[in-house]
C-alpha cells in the first residue's frame, strides 16, 4: 500500500491539523531515548502531519479518511512511554489524542474519562467530587494521559497494594474504535479487555475508559535510609506483607543511587547506604511505626509531613518507577536501565544473586508490588551502558538465572514483554484493523509469526533515515 498523504490532508483539513515540521516531529517522539539502542534505530522516525481530534465523532473521522487513503495512524498521549510505544515507524498521521480530556462522571468507586486526560487532573477531579483517587498510576503522574498509562504502561505506584493494570478489576471498561472502511464503537469488559490494554494503539483507538477508584489520602512519604541494600530490601519487602499497613510505594535503591543521582536527598544520606521510599496512608502511621520500631538499622531522613529541608524533595513517587531513570539520565547521559521481573517465590534470594553476578555494572532499584495476590518485587535496573552487546548479554544472564526480562530496548509488543504472541490483541487486530495501519511494526506476530526472537526484530517497513 502506497499512502496518499496529500488526499489525507485534505480531508482533514478543517480538523485541528498540524503540518508544521518542527511541532509534528516534537509529537513524533515519546522518551524511547532512555535506550541508546532505541535511540539509534528510531531517532530518525517522524510523522506526516499530526490531528488532535477533539470528540470520537472526529476520531472516526480521522481513522476513516486515513483508512481510505492507507495512512498509518499511531496513537499519542504526552510521549511519557519508554519503548517506543508512540513513534511513527511507517510516518503517516499521529492522532494526538490531548484535546480528548473531559472527567465525564464520578462514581462510588469509579471514574469515566477521556483517554487524554492527564493523571493528575483525574485525581484532583476526584479528590474534590468525592475523596476517591486512582489506584495506580505511572511516576509520571503529573504530564501522563490515563489512555497512555492503559495502552502502554503495566503498573506502578499503588501496585504494592493493588497489582498490575492487567490484573482482575484494575480496569473496568474500555470504548474502543475499529481502523476500517467504516470504523466502529466497541464496549470492552472482562476478559475482551485484554484485546486492547497494554497493545501499544495497534489493533483499535481508546476513546473511552472506566477506572475503579480507592479512597484518597494525604499520603505521607518517607525516605528512609540503611547502611545495607539487603536490610533495606528485606524491609519494604516485609512491611508489604503487613496488610493492616497501608502503604502506596515501596522502593528500594542500591548505593549510590540516592547519593549520585537524587540531588535534594544525597545531601541527607551518608556514604554506602540504601534508601527506601515509602508513600503510607496517615492512619497507619502508627502500625508503620510500630514496625519500623523492630529494625533497628532503619534511620529515617525523611516526613512529608514533618520535615523541613532546605529544598523540598516534592512527591516522593517522582523518585520510583522510571522516574530513577530519569534522575540518572540527567547526571550521566551513559546510564540505562532494564525492567526485571524476580517474581513472588525468591525475590530477595534471586535480587542478591544477581547483584554478585554484576557489581557496581547494574545499580539496583527494586519496586515492591503484588503478583497474583503475593507480594514479589520488580527492578528497574539502572545499567552502566558500555556497548549493546553486552546489554544483551547482561539480559540473557538474567533470563539463565530466572529472572525475566521485559526489555526496554526493543519496540515492539512481543520483545518489551513475554517473547510471546497475545492469540487475543492478534485475532483483534485481524478484525479490527485489517489493513494492518494502526501503529505499524510494533506487533511481530502481524507481520512475521515466524519470528524466532533470536535476535533484534527490525521493521522492514521502517521509514528510512535518508527520507
Amino acid at each position: 500500500m502506497t499512502p496518499d498523504i496529500a488526499a489525507a490532508k485534505a480531508a482533514l483539513s478543517h480538523l485541528d491539523l498540524d503540518v508544521n515540521p518542527p511541532s509534528v516531529r516534537a509529537k513524533s517522539r515519546d522518551f524511547f531515548w532512555y535506550s541508546p539502542v532505541l535511540k539509534d534505530r528510531l531517532d530518525h522516525v517522524v510523522a506526516d502531519f499530526a490531528v488532535s481530534p477533539r470528540t470520537e465523532a472526529e476520531v472516526i473521522e480521522v481513522l476513516r479518511v486515513c483508512h481510505a487513503h492507507d495512512v498509518p495512524v499511531t496513537t499519542r498521549g504526552s510521549g511519557t512511554g519508554n519503548y517506543g510505544q508512540a513513534m511513527p515507524l511507517a510516518g503517516g498521521c499521529i492522532l494526538h489524542l490531548n484535546k480528548m480530556n473531559a472527567v465525564r462522571e464520578i462514581h462510588p468507586g469509579r471514574v469515566i474519562v477521556e483517554p487524554g486526560c492527564l493523571l493528575k487532573d483525574i485525581d484532583a477531579a476526584c479528590i474534590a467530587h468525592s475523596g476517591q483517587e486512582l489506584r495506580m498510576f505511572s511516576s509520571t503522574w503529573a504530564t501522563a494521559t490515563i489512555g497512555g498509562f492503559i495502552a502502554g504502561g503495566s503498573g506502578g505506584v499503588g501496585s504494592v497494594r493493588w497489582g498490575g493494570l492487567r490484573d482482575l478489576g484494575n480496569i473496568i471498561r474500555l470504548r474502543v474504535v475499529t481502523m476500517e472502511a467504516e470504523p466502529r464503537i466497541l464496549e470492552f469488559t472482562g476478559e475482551e479487555l485484554h484485546r486492547v490494554s497494554h497493545a501499544y494503539g495497534t489493533n483499535g483507538i481508546i476513546t473511552e475508559l472506566e477506572m475503579p477508584l480507592a479512597p484518597a489520602y494525604p499520603w505521607v512519604g518517607m525516605f528512609l535510609a540503611f547502611p545495607d541494600f539487603a536490610e533495606a530490601n528485606r524491609f519494604a519487602f516485609d512491611l508489604a506483607h503487613q496488610d493492616g499497613i497501608l502503604i502506596k510505594l515501596a522502593t528500594v535503591f542500591e548505593a549510590p543511587i540516592a547519593q549520585d543521582y537524587f540531588q535534594r536527598v544525597s545531601p541527607h544520606v551518608r556514604p554506602g547506604e540504601a534508601v527506601v521510599a515509602l508513600m503510607v496512608a496517615p492512619h497507619a502511621m502508627g502500625g508503620f511505626a510500630t514496625f519500623a520500631a523492630r529494625h533497628a538499622a532503619a534511620r529515617l531522613i525523611y516526613r512529608s509531613d514533618t520535615s523541613e529541608w532546605e529544598r523540598d524533595p516534592g512527591h516522593v513517587f517522582e523518585y520510583g518507577w522510571n522516574h530513577t531513570t530519569l534522575r540518572a539520565l540527567k547526571v550521566d547521559p551513559s546510564i540505562t536501565y532494564l525492567q526485571v521481573g524476580y517474581g513472588t517465590e525468591r525475590p530477595l534470594a534471586l535480587v542478591e544473586e544477581v547483584r554478585a553476578a554484576f557489581g557496581p555494572e547494574l545499580m539496583q532499584h527494586i519496586e515492591v508490588t503484588r503478583q497474583g495476590g503475593a507480594v514479589g518485587m520488580g527492578g528497574l535496573t539502572l545499567v552502566r551502558f558500555t556497548t549493546e552487546a553486552r546489554l544483551d548479554e547482561i539480559v540473557r544472564i538474567h533470563e539463565a538465572m530466572g529472572a525475566m526480562i521485559f526489555n526496554p530496548h526493543r519496540y515492539t509488543l512481543e520483545e518489551g514483554g513475554r517473547q510471546a504472541v497475545d492469540d487475543r490483541q492478534l485475532a483483534f487486530k485481524r478484525e479490527a484493523d485489517p489493513k494492518g495501519l494502526l501503529n505499524p511494526g510494533k506487533m511481530i506476530a502481524w507481520d512475521n509469526p515466524d519470528w524466532a526472537y533470536d535476535r533484534m526484530y527490525a521493521w522492514p517497513g521502517m521509514r528510512q533515515a535518508a527520507e
